[in-house]
């Protein structure tokens, strides 16, 4: 890997290749008005949704990684969530999820954050080896209320 930057305007049809191997990876999809507001508020520096983007040595895209902060109760600064990780499958192993994790950690301490915690598939082994050598778990499970 190369180099590690913020999504910008000019990285939308890359992005947008990550993005919807992002949605197949775990078999959803959305409507394109959400992938087009997405995408908007990535590059949009006051939305408070953040996006950094991984090239390799050729200026290919190979990754991207979405988080944001929020407050919250156990801490009198905030919380970091890295929402969204995705690394191009050929190229997976070679170190880009780490560095783009690490991406994130960095960007939290800067900015104030006590933590940076995110969610993934049980079923996710080979991300989940990862996660096991740069992160702690929580034990934590996960609930949630769909709201239409």
């Amino acid at each position: 890997m190369s180099s590690i930057a913020p999504i910008a305007h000019d990285d939308r049809t890359e992005w947008l290749a990550l993005w919807n191997g992002y949605l197949s990876f775990y078999e959803s999809s959305l409507d394109d008005s959400t992938t087009t507001a997405t995408f908007a508020r990535l590059i949009d520096a006051d939305s408070g949704i953040h996006g950094a983007i991984a090239r390799d040595e050729n200026g290919d895209a190979v990754g991207i990684v979405h988080w944001l902060t929020h407050p919250a109760t156990w801490t009198t600064t905030n919380y970091c969530y890295l929402e969204d990780l995705f690394v191009a499958p050929d190229v997976r192993g070679g170190g880009i999820g780490r560095a783009l994790i690490e991406h994130v950690r960095v960007w939290a301490e800067e900015n104030g954050s006590a933590k940076v915690y995110w969610l993934t598939a049980e079923s996710n082994a080979t991300a989940r080896t990862l996660y096991d050598r740069v992160a702690s778990r929580t034990g934590m499970i996960h609930y949630q209320i769909k709201i239409d």
